[in-house]
């Protein structure tokens, strides 16, 4: 299969399929329910693991993040086209990543996990994609009134390399499950040492619940390779269908939720309706804004969750500081009561959503060319 291949219709298209199958195959295999890929889900797991966070239940080293970026690796090497790069305005950026986390856990999900969420029959993900799309829509407003983070730099070539030899430590703990952490103990007046996490991994709940590692990091190696080749992106899909009319990422995000619904529909998966969701909540008003929030701070950031991580994994240091923003943004929403649950949002999650969607609209406002 040719290079140029992944740049037609059929190229996009096939790569969606791809991935909406092995995602299905993915939760069947056991990761949680209409899980089988979400970025912000997984690295909000990984933040937990490594003690960012203390909910017990959402603490895992997912290898699914760190196959993305190992394929992207491989992809570019193979294709030349593997470039460090950064400089571009890198502390926005990581902002814009901790936001875009929040209003994905206050959604529960991020785009990925919303059309996959569709096509698991979550009829709320219906509304997070809207809310999403009107984030992107005003990004893309940003963007036609001159909107630019500035220019990238060239790196030295190791640079583009530590996002993926961070994902490959990350593996090696998964594989080892180490214990770092040490803590006292009394019992009965007598002072013992006991050991703890990090790495923590959940014992039950969503973090508990994965599919075979070595199933996880081909699947996901592969959805790197494919994505960097065909620049898969769920927020570019969007923004060029309204900037440019132009449907191209779109075919793969419908042949994704395609093939997603009928694997699911195969491996009796598809349970419609809007209440009792799994992971999920249907409080509309903040469903529909915190995927606002992601789509803006996505569209300002120039990529989907997804796509900065193939990014990253083609040496692109901005991406990788939105990925780390988003990691630490993780804890906070969970540090802080902002993650969303099962029965809603959280008691600081509006706020929080709201405080997002200011700082992005400043950045959006401030970033422009006539302010430089």
């Amino acid at each position: 299969m040719k290079a140029g291949f992944f740049a037609t219709r059929w190229g996009i298209v096939a790569v969606g399929l791809f991935i909406g199958v092995a995602a299905a195959l993915l939760q069947y295999l056991g990761n949680p329910p209409n899980m089988g890929v979400c970025v912000a889900c997984m690295e909000r797991d990984i933040a937990g693991a490594l003690g960012l966070h203390r909910a017990a239940v959402v603490q895992y080293l997912r290898p699914e993040i760190m196959g993305f970026v190992i394929g992207s690796l491989i992809a570019a090497l193979l294709f030349k086209e593997y470039r460090a790069r950064s400089g571009s305005a890198p502390i926005v950026r990581f902002c814009l990543g901790m936001f875009a986390m929040i209003g994905a856990l206050v959604f529960l999900g991020c785009p990925w996990r919303a059309l996959l969420r569709l096509a698991g029959g979550d009829w709320n993900a219906l509304v997070g994609i809207a809310g999403l799309t009107v984030g992107i829509g005003v990004g893309v407003l940003f963007l036609k009134g001159g909107y630019n983070l500035g220019r990238t730099y060239k790196a030295k070539p190791f640079a583009g390399l530590i996002m993926p030899l961070i994902m490959v430590a990350l593996f090696a703990m998964l594989m080892a499950k180490p214990l770092f952490g040490r803590a006292k103990q009394v019992v009965d007046g007598v002072e013992t040492i006991i050991i703890t996490g990090p790495v923590f991994f959940s014992a039950e709940g969503p973090g508990s619940m994965a599919a075979p590692v070595a199933v996880s990091l081909l699947v996901a190696i592969a959805i790197g390779f494919l994505a960097q080749r065909s620049r898969f992106c769920t927020m570019g899909a969007v923004r060029d269908v309204i900037l440019t009319r132009d449907f191209h990422l779109v075919s793969g995000i419908v042949a994704l939720v395609v093939a997603a619904l009928a694997a699911n529909l195969v491996l009796k998966q598809f349970h419609p309706g809007w209440e009792g969701q799994p992971i999920a909540h249907a409080n509309h008003l903040w469903n529909f804004m915190g995927m606002a929030l992601s789509g803006l701070a996505f569209s300002l950031a120039g990529g989907c969750p997804g796509r900065q991580l193939i990014l990253s994994g083609e040496g692109d240091g901005d991406a990788a500081v939105f990925v780390l923003g988003m990691i630490v943004g993780a804890g906070f929403a969970h540090n802080f009561t902002i993650a969303s649950s099962p029965a809603g949002p959280a008691l600081f999650g509006p706020a929080a959503v709201v405080i997002g969607i200011v700082f992005c609209l400043i950045v959006g406002f401030a970033m422009r060319e006539k302010f430089a």
